[in-house]
């Protein structure tokens, strides 16, 4: 199962490091998801990945 935010479909993202004498390397950044148990509309309950700005902000309408 790949790490991706059920809610808002964040995944990782690749880009560059760079050193101090400017030689490329790729690298990767991945998300910050956490495994939570997510209630449906219908009251079914599961285990889904959630990112902590979907999660924060599940808080705040809870």
């Amino acid at each position: 199962m790949s790490r991706v935010c059920c809610v808002c479909g964040k995944s990782r993202v690749s880009g560059n490091s760079v050193s101090h004498s400017h030689i490329k390397t790729r690298r990767a950044w991945n998300v910050n998801v956490h495994k939570v148990k997510v209630t449906d509309k219908n009251g079914h309950t599961s285990y889904q990945y959630v990112c902590t700005r979907c999660l924060r902000t599940m808080k705040k309408d809870a």
